[in-house]
């Protein structure tokens, strides 16, 4: 795809609403084309920021008396026909009111947290870089090779630990765009299953502890940890996928 193309499916991309065939080719785009990075970055804030700041309102418990109050008025057997005319324009503002509100509300309290949102872009890159035969750019089993291999390619040091000898080889690194940044991906391989780890600079200074999810079969465990935070995710046993969090934490490549 040229930047043209791109930047028409840029809305839909960010809202997840493409397929997997147009998602890959749009993010290999934007892996090499720093202005068409910028314009997905700039879409991204715009939508967090909706999110984030949009005003929630609480239905009063008093509104269905008032709606039923309202559209079962008691009204004489004799009203003037203007006044009833009037009445029936009245009623039904009310009405079209009423559904615009529950709808905007219905909207926005169905919008995924920031936690959820980022839980499924690491799904979605983990099943990318998968169908796409590119799970990693540099291959290697060694740390001191994958981590000096991000040098200069992103503006952090990503931890990286070897884990083969509690039955997590490691298999490699590459980069990849995770909440509107390029971040470090360093995959192992437990078995026959691949295990993505996803490691960026943390938001916030505080340590937090691993928290899990499950989507489409696959699950995802993110923790936050010396100014780290790192998504895990494979669709291997719950078990296993613990066992590697653990050791992460063990090892100190969190």
């Amino acid at each position: 795809m040229d930047c043209k193309e791109v930047r028409e499916l840029l809305p839909a991309h960010v809202d997840r609403e493409l397929g997997v065939r147009e998602a890959i080719e749009i993010d290999r785009h934007l892996r090499d084309c720093p202005a068409c990075q910028a314009v997905c970055s700039d879409q991204q804030t715009v939508r967090a920021a909706v999110r984030r700041h949009a005003t929630y309102y609480k239905s009063p418990d008093r509104l269905e008396a008032r709606l039923t109050t309202t559209l079962s008025p008691s009204v004489p057997d004799r009203v003037p026909a203007g006044r009833r005319a009037w009445n029936v324009f009245n009623v039904g503002a009310v009405v079209a009111s009423a559904i615009a509100v529950a709808w905007t509300l219905g909207f926005y309290l169905t919008l995924p947290s920031a936690s959820d949102r980022l839980a499924d872009e690491v799904l979605s890159d983990h099943i990318r870089s998968l169908m796409s035969n590119h799970a990693v750019d540099v291959v290697s089993s060694s740390q001191h090779t994958v981590k000096p291999w991000f040098d200069g390619k992103l503006d952090f040091a990503p931890p990286v630990c070897d884990l083969g000898a509690d039955g997590f080889p490691l298999i490699g690194g590459r980069l990849d765009y995770l909440d509107r940044r390029p971040v470090a991906a360093l995959v192992y391989r437990y078995r026959l299953h691949t295990i993505n780890l996803f490691v960026v600079p943390a938001t916030h200074g505080k340590d937090v502890a691993p928290q899990s999810r499950s989507r489409q079969g696959y699950r995802i465990v993110s923790w936050t940890h010396a100014g780290m935070t790192f998504w895990a995710v494979s669709d291997v046993e719950p078990a296993q996928l613990d066992r590697f969090v653990h050791f992460c934490l063990e090892r100190g490549s969190s």
